[in-house]
């Protein structure tokens, strides 16, 4: 976590000083009642208490002492952070509407075409457009099915590459990012995507930036420090980057369409096809269609691939899950060569493995924080309008209340249970729920299952030697994603029914 607590304190306690002194509110007729939290410095809060730490873990930890629902001062940043699942339940169901917006995100304004996209902008009529139309267009359940083609073309590569490399050790995450970065540029640009390899070290990149906690976020109105610490131009090198790759993309498709005069079947040609046909309230620039690739990118390939090698860390770490997946893998497709898509519900507990993954491993264990509309009551307490607030999905998906050995690995406990993480079970929530929960569940999972069948079919598989199930490191990299710090390396030998 990158909060450069000491550079911001050398350039500019005295102007914050001062700021905090007269700028201060006047006392209100009737005193707020927030919620309990830890106390807190001047100038800077509470940033020294998660500074150092990873997040999720710190906040979970501070809550095991002030309750469930805590107020935190970071910088200027007022703070609620919910680690239950009862009041998470408040979070995005009760008062779904009136947290429904977004904070104020230097990323978004500057990489998101003034935050114009559907995962960080603000609640309003052309929100409701967008997700709708990516709901209903983009990512529905038929269309996700429809690049079955270029999924199954990847995955086929991957296995290629893992029977080339039998016997010997192999990093699977860089592997895994690429057929995942691969299938995410065929579905959004077809299979001629020239500027693959410079547009996912652009993301890559991006992803690195706005991964930790950094002053400018901590002290928005103090537009500066975006300067002086360098972030400002940085994403503004960033969003030229992305800006450029994609009016080459969309200048040579519209080039096409003109001479050809058919679609294609992939997300730019739906975009451009509901742009030409007007009737939206909002008609929808160039500018908008990039906002909506950047979310694909930054939201899609990441998670998956991440997931991917947590559930094989999980699975090596416990070589009975293991055998219990190979078996039902290799006794659903036994005479088979290949595994296609369409044989994938057979494989129950394969699912059970990718939930247990992502309740033990979310993606994004703080959720992407809300921001109230209005003012509003959690648990009894006052919630001002304004105010973030952050729902911890890790602290949820491992509350003793809700769950039975809660930090242990066993995908066995979905066996006869209805709970899911498609937004209604508040102990698991993945990926969010209410109306901003993540449009693209299907689009993620369907590529996650595949390549973990895959690999469970055709190979077996080894830690290198001097390595055992009981000492793999488990330790998550710093930033706003839950990757695993140091890679999974594992020995894969081909199997032979």
């Amino acid at each position: 976590m990158d909060l450069d607590i000491t550079f911001f304190l050398l350039i500019s306690s005295l102007i914050l000083s001062f700021y905090f002194i007269f700028t201060r509110n006047s006392n209100p007729s009737k005193p707020l009642k927030l919620p309990p939290g830890p106390p807190k410095l001047p100038i800077i809060g509470n940033v020294h208490q998660i500074a150092g730490a990873l997040p999720h873990h710190a906040f979970r930890n501070l809550s095991q002492k002030y309750g469930p629902i805590m107020h935190m001062q970071l910088g200027q940043i007022s703070a609620i952070i919910v680690s239950s699942p009862r009041l998470a339940k408040e979070v995005f169901k009760t008062n779904d509407l009136a947290l429904a917006s977004r904070p104020y995100s230097l990323v978004a304004d500057i990489v998101l075409y003034g935050s114009s996209d559907v995962a960080l902008g603000a609640y309003g009529d052309y929100w409701r457009q967008m997700k709708k139309m990516i709901t209903v267009e983009l990512l529905s359940a038929k269309k996700v099915r429809s690049f079955a083609g270029f999924r199954e073309q990847e995955t086929d590569q991957f296995v290629d590459y893992i029977r080339s490399s039998c016997g010997k050790p192999v990093i699977l995450r860089d592997k895994v990012t690429e057929m995942i970065n691969n299938i995410v540029c065929k579905s959004s640009f077809g299979g001629n995507c020239k500027q693959q390899d410079v547009l996912i070290e652009v993301v890559d990149e991006l992803g690195k930036l706005v991964s930790g906690f950094y002053v400018a976020d901590l002290f928005p109105e103090f537009g500066f420090l975006s300067v002086i610490s360098g972030m400002r131009s940085k994403l503004m090198k960033i969003h030229k980057s992305l800006d450029k790759i994609f009016e080459e993309i969309f200048e040579e498709r519209k080039i096409r369409r003109q001479r050809n005069g058919e679609s294609e079947d992939d997300l730019l040609d739906v975009l451009f096809t509901i742009k030409e046909s007007g009737g939206l309230q909002f008609p929808i620039t160039d500018d908008n269609i990039k906002a909506v690739f950047v979310n694909m990118f930054t939201g899609g390939t990441d998670t998956s691939a991440m997931t991917i090698e947590w559930a094989m860390t999980e699975m090596m770490r416990n070589p009975n899950v293991m055998e219990k997946a190979q078996k039902e893998v290799r006794e659903a497709f036994k005479g088979k060569n290949k595994i296609t898509e369409s044989d994938l519900h057979d494989l129950v507990y394969l699912k059970y493995i990718i939930k247990e993954t992502l309740r033990l491993h979310p993606p994004l264990p703080l959720l992407l924080p809300r921001e109230c509309r209005e003012d509003i009551q959690i648990d009894g307490y006052d919630i001002p309008a304004k105010t973030k607030v952050i729902v911890n999905a890790f602290a949820c998906a491992v509350d003793p209340e809700y769950w039975d050995d809660a930090e242990s690995f066993k995908p066995e406990r979905f066996d006869k249970s209805s709970v899911d993480f498609m937004g209604t079970n508040f102990e698991f929530v993945p990926f969010g729920s209410g109306r901003r929960m993540c449009p693209g569940i299907n689009f993620g999972l369907i590529s996650i299952e595949s390549a973990l069948a895959q690999m469970l079919f055709h190979f077996n598989w080894q830690l290198p030697s001097k390595s055992s199930p009981t000492n793999i490191d488990m330790t998550e990299n710093d930033g706003a994603t839950a990757v695993k710090k140091v890679p999974l390396v594992v020995t894969p030998t081909l199997y032979s029914s």
